[in-house]
């Protein structure tokens, strides 16, 4: 039974998430700051689930987050994403083959 609740509480809430900006702001937003704050929490939110993922998808959190900050080395010079998981993955790889 009380799986149920649990269950319906989500529900409530998920819903009251998305149902009470639509009906509370109708007119279209002009604050900058707010403008800009609701630009980035997307990709705020990617990264937020993301970042533990790299850490904790390999057997040493030592090679997840050196394969994390060569992949963040490897996007800021531009290569592009199939290229940047690649040196990730490699990364990741020859970390624990050799060294871990």
């Amino acid at each position: 039974m009380s799986n149920y609740i649990y269950i319906a509480v989500m529900f409530l809430v998920t819903y009251l998430i998305r149902v009470i900006p639509l009906t509370a702001i109708r007119s279209k937003i002009k604050n900058k700051f707010f403008n800009s704050f609701l630009y980035y929490v997307p990709y705020v939110t990617l990264a937020v689930m993301t970042f533990p993922a790299i850490t904790a998808a390999t057997n040493s959190t030592i090679s997840g987050v050196a394969a994390l900050v060569v992949g963040i080395l490897v996007a800021w010079l531009g290569f592009d994403l199939f290229k940047t998981a690649l040196t990730c993955c490699v990364t990741v790889f020859i970390l624990e083959l050799f060294l871990i």
